[in-house]
């Protein structure tokens, strides 16, 4: 018995409380606490830690952004991300269901799963954009080696084969056909870029002109959701081990490509590039708003996916000690991919004879054209070029597997019938073919437009003002108090002071801080020479504004169908938690939580019990009629709790 309480404590249980299986049989869980923190990781840690954070550290005073990064991590990061999973855990419901805390604000669940869709339509063209790159990487040659392919422009420049003194951008001597030439040019176009615009994309001239189905995309696309799919197949009881892999490898792959580039001439100078401090930018209000950012869209906050993945935990998880590994788990990625990233680069700007400025990029710039580029230089390229873009692909999928569940645990817990818990797999199969058809678009000559007009808008500021609210409504309409105390009877302690602190005062205040910064610098998307028109943009705000909507939307709705006479009682009955909020199994709603009636409980001492038990028996025969079964449960304090029977 010791053994197990002990075992208990260790998993988070309440300090004196019988050990019991905790198990949510109805719904699931995970297989073990492993399956969660990796399938955790892998939702937090996707491609913005790769193509992303390297370029905004270099470019914010390199080592000098690393100071306000790890302040907002500890003051804004890790409280969101623990707030998200207690939320989720104690409730065993997804994104919509959490909301019986206040159902006046469930458009905020809404709100987050339009995000999700819009996340994981585009999320995974680009995962399957990867797929395209992995499978052509299978040759002696990349194809992007060389400005001699059909699709090259007579303004290609190569660096295969490239010697140079005193080169630039603009006098680059470059070896063709055994010819030395000197090409003077205003600006150099790589071979990789225009294999990425002029045939992969084969990109149109502009957002309204569609043009044809990229076919091979359009089949990797089948291939990207079908992985999905089938590592869905059966919930995260599946998924779950799935991560142990897909979560993992990634870190092998990096490590690989770290100690090949560390190896190279010229990465020492391409690390300094990323590291070297530059203090005075600390002074810049626009570096700490983008090392605020960075953390905030990083962690995958506000998505919905954190609040699902922490549903499937067992009650009395230690889900505080699962936040910080987690978080601290991703902010490392980050840091350790600059380091992937730069030696390559500073190696590529050492054979150019450039700066590392000159070479650097991010997003699908760096994924698919400068880093390619790079691996280009190396001995047995393709080798170097598969690990690369099967990290990208696994990267990718950590995120998407999240965000199909999202949707469809929403889906299935709001519904909640027999039927559609059994048949969740067909659930996920219609919202992965739905996922593909609306995915199609993208996949057309204006493709890139489209996915990066979504990147921008639809999962930008919206997501800053639904966590807001998700902190607004837990602490100061639902009380901060009795949301401590859910989470000390979940844990067996209360949140620490500090996070207390952070989730009422000084996490809402940064999260504000973004919105304003977010405000502050929006500039018009444009993508290279580009100009997105007008109408296109309105469409960007529509998205942005349509999982904002859900929230009055929703709040109005539930305002006009709730009891009361006047508009005050109405808005009072709106907020007012649902008689079915707490914990989802019976034995863990105690206190407040226990329900009237015969499933209600009261504590009882254990001896007062012993006395009245044998003078029932004797004395009241005939309540065997109505089942008195006396039931002892061993509680948190040490006394027992008895069923109380119904009149």
């Amino acid at each position: 018995m010791e053994e197990k309480q002990f075992s208990g404590i260790l998993n988070g249980a309440v300090p004196g409380e019988q050990v019991k299986k905790d198990e949510n049989s109805r719904r699931g869980n995970w297989g073990n606490q492993i399956e969660f923190v990796l399938t955790s990781v892998g939702y937090a840690v996707g491609l913005g830690n790769v193509w992303r954070f390297p370029y905004l550290c270099y470019r914010n005073g390199g080592g000098a952004f690393m100071f306000p990064y790890f302040i907002m991590l500890v003051f804004c990061g890790i409280p969101l991300f623990f707030l998200e999973l207690s939320f989720g855990q104690f409730t065993s419901l997804g994104c919509l269901g959490v909301w019986k805390v206040s159902p006046m604000f469930k458009g905020v669940g809404y709100g987050m799963m339009v995000v999700s869709t819009y996340i994981g339509i585009y999320y995974n063209v680009v995962i399957c954009i990867a797929f395209y790159y992995f499978f052509t990487s299978m040759t002696n040659l990349l194809p992007w080696t060389y400005c001699n392919n059909p699709w090259n422009t007579p303004d290609c420049s190569g660096v295969v084969g490239t010697h140079q003194a005193n080169a630039t951008f603009a006098n680059i001597t470059a070896v063709m056909s055994g010819v030395t030439e000197v090409v003077n040019r205003t600006k150099r176009t790589s071979p990789s870029e225009e294999y990425w615009r002029n045939y992969v994309l084969n990109i149109s001239d502009g957002i309204g002109n569609f043009g044809e189905v990229r076919l091979p995309i359009l089949g990797c696309l089948a291939v990207s959701w079908v992985v999905v799919f089938l590592c869905l197949i059966r919930g995260v009881k599946s998924s779950g081990k799935v991560v142990y892999f897909t979560a993992t490898f990634p870190y092998v792959v990096l490590t690989i490509l770290f100690i090949r580039g560390i190896t190279l001439e010229g990465a020492i100078s391409g690390i300094k590039y990323y590291l070297t401090p530059q203090w005075q930018k600390i002074l810049d209000a626009k570096v700490w708003g983008d090392a605020a950012s960075q953390i905030f869209y990083s962690l995958g906050c506000a998505w919905g996916g954190l609040i699902t993945m922490a549903s499937y935990n067992k009650f009395h998880n230690n889900c505080f000690r699962d936040s910080i590994i987690i978080s601290v788990t991703n902010c490392a990625t980050s840091v350790y991919a600059g380091f992937v990233i730069f030696s390559i680069l500073g190696f590529m700007a050492h054979h150019l004879g450039v700066d590392v400025s000159q070479v650097a990029d991010h997003g699908p710039g760096l994924a698919f054209v400068a880093y390619p580029e790079a691996l280009t230089l190396l001995p047995i390229s393709p080798l170097w070029s598969l690990l690369f873009f099967f990290m990208l692909i696994l990267l990718g999928l950590g995120t998407q597997f999240c965000l199909l569940e999202t949707l469809v645990t929403a889906i299935v817990d709001e519904i909640g019938t027999d039927w559609i818990i059994r048949n969740k797999t067909i659930i996920t199969l219609g919202v992965a073919i739905l996922g593909f058809l609306l995915g199609v678009p993208l996949t057309t000559q204006a493709g890139i437009y489209w996915l990066l007009l979504m990147d921008n808008y639809a999962a930008s500021f919206s997501l800053v003002i639904i966590s807001c609210i998700m902190c607004i409504c837990i602490m100061y309409i639902y009380g901060h108090r009795n949301y401590f105390k859910d989470v000390e009877m979940m844990l067996g302690f209360p949140p620490p002071i500090f996070f207390r602190i952070c989730w009422r005062f000084i996490s809402p205040l940064i999260i504000t801080f973004i919105l304003i910064f977010t405000v502050i610098q929006y500039k018009p998307i444009t993508y290279n020479d580009y100009v997105y028109p007008n109408w296109s943009l309105v469409i960007g705000f529509c998205m942005a504004l349509s999982s904002v909507i859900c929230i009055p939307i929703y709040a109005l709705f539930k305002i006009a169908t709730s009891e009361g006479a006047t508009f005050l009682e109405r808005l009072k009955h709106s907020v007012k938690p649902d008689a079915s909020w707490g914990p989802a199994l019976q034995e863990h709603r105690k206190g407040r939580y226990a329900t009237g009636g015969p499933e209600s409980v009261e504590v009882r001492p254990l001896k007062e019990e012993l006395k009245e038990k044998e003078p029932e028996k004797e004395k009241e025969p005939e309540k065997e009629k109505k089942d008195d079964i006396s039931l002892t449960i061993q509680g948190s304090n040490g006394s027992t709790l008895n069923p109380t029977p119904s009149a």
